[in-house]
């Protein structure tokens, strides 16, 4: 009758997993459970545990229902049939947790849409129209979280060993690039270029893709400006080391003979998924990344936003607020999606029209928002001039860098080849295009006995 539900499951998991209780109890509520029965056992075990600190036997939960008033005999022999059915049963630990986590957003959100009801219905008279939003909010940030801070003193081991252990990095192929993220980009940051329309947005993007995916992680790119199709020409292009055009005019055995010794390669896959301009937001990139998961066995190492400009907010409306609040509200969307899923994101960004066409970019020169730099992890401009064009190059100049400091290597040079989509290193005569004065810092080993003098 009851051990086919996801109740019955949980309420017998607070019987016998003192841990499992302890982490899941504080985001259960009695409103949740839809049947009575299960409403006066939820509401009778988290009193137990609140009060004595430990989980209850079933006696003890029959003893104390037997002394409440308000339950009849029918539903006190309800109550102690459910009990005596309940069992010990293994089950994987985090499946009980994500179980358990999703049915309290799913149950959240079922009764936020039933308060928001009544309220237009007019049936609850403590609340206007104006809560509705602030409740399906408050429904949709359930999330199971237990962290409840770095205790400086009882902590102090673990933060010993998170100094000497090896942050993972997404290395790139460019070797300036490396340099000013000290090997590459983290997870859980939000990455973003910064050009004008033309310049090298995309570009970028699908090059840092497909030497991801060579590197063998999966890399899911989601555009809102192009075609799949044409961001699968563009990779293509880079991956097979031929011109756009040539892919066109390409016999088929060649192309498949190309494609092949990439697929050799790399056990990494690319997923391209387009959306309409302006239409998506992150809750349809954490649906779509939920989906892959299920449907393909496929999770993203690292995600591609091409562009964040165009991207929808799920909080806001574009026309209901001002774009400084609108555009910082689609990188805290897009950055808490890189924290939610441990991803690192890159996506992009417009100049102004004066940054356009500068010769010279810097933070002010983000279109419609300041908000945005606020808010990225690393920000970097893209500057293309006719000298550099005619030579094959781009100018990167770093904006904002939490990985190291951005005065050294500020700017520098990369080499561009259009026709196939492709960034490469450059001689280092090439870089005394930029600014001579900067000053290049090299990066060395602190060596131990630099501390010998330390008394402790």
């Amino acid at each position: 009758m009851y051990n086919d539900r996801i109740e019955y499951t949980i309420l017998s998991n607070l019987f016998y997993k003192e841990e499992y209780a302890r982490k899941v109890l504080p985001f259960l509520k009695e409103e949740y459970f839809v049947n009575r029965i299960e409403q006066i056992m939820f509401n009778s075990v988290f009193n137990f545990i609140t009060k004595y600190n430990n989980v209850p036997t079933k006696d003890a939960i029959l003893i104390e229902i037997s002394s409440r008033k308000d339950i009849n005999d029918t539903e006190h022999t309800q109550i102690k049939d459910y009990i005596n059915t309940i069992q010990n049963t293994e089950q994987d630990e985090q499946w009980l947790l994500d179980t358990t986590e999703k049915w309290c957003k799913d149950r959240a959100v079922h009764n936020a849409v039933l308060s928001g009801i009544k309220i237009l219905d007019n049936k609850d008279k403590t609340r206007t129209p104006e809560a509705i939003p602030g409740i399906l909010s408050d429904a949709l940030a359930v999330s199971f979280d237990n962290h409840i801070g770095h205790d400086y003193i009882d902590d102090a081991e673990n933060r010993y060993e998170w100094y000497h252990t090896k942050e993972k990095r997404f290395q790139f192929d460019l070797d300036y690039m490396n340099r000013i993220t000290k090997g590459g980009i983290p997870a859980k940051t939000l990455n973003i270029a910064l050009a004008g329309t033309g310049v090298g947005k995309s570009l970028f993007m699908c090059h840092c893709a497909s030497n991801f995916l060579t590197q063998g992680y999966n890399v899911l790119y989601i555009t809102l400006e192009m075609a799949e199709e044409r961001i699968a020409e563009r990779i293509d292009a880079n991956l097979l080391d031929v011109s756009m055009d040539d892919l066109h005019v390409m016999p088929k055995d060649l192309y498949d003979n190309k494609l092949k010794k990439i697929s050799d390669k790399t056990y990494g896959k690319l997923i391209i998924k387009e959306y309409p301009t302006a239409s998506a937001h992150s809750g349809h990139f954490k649906a779509l990344i939920n989906e892959l998961a299920l449907k393909k066995s496929f999770r993203p190492d690292i995600v591609f936003i091409d562009y964040l400009n165009i991207c929808a907010s799920s909080r806001f409306k574009g026309g209901n607020i001002g774009s400084y609040f609108y555009i910082k509200a689609i990188a805290e969307e897009l950055r808490g999606l890189a924290v939610e899923f441990n991803v690192p994101i890159f996506s992009a960004t417009q100049t102004t029209r004066t940054g356009y066409t500068a010769t010279d970019i810097g933070l002010e020169d983000t279109s419609e928002s300041f908000g945005l730099p606020a808010t990225a992890d690393f920000m970097f401009a893209l500057m293309s001039t006719e000298e550099l064009e005619a030579l094959g190059q781009m100018k990167i100049k770093q904006l904002k860098n939490r990985y190291n400091d951005p005065s050294v290597n500020r700017s520098f040079i990369v080499g561009v080849d259009r026709a196939k989509m492709r960034l490469y290193d450059v001689g280092q005569n090439a870089q005394s295009i930029v600014d001579s004065n900067q000053k290049e810092v090299e990066q060395k080993e602190v060596a131990y006995d630099k501390f010998s003098d330390f008394k402790l």
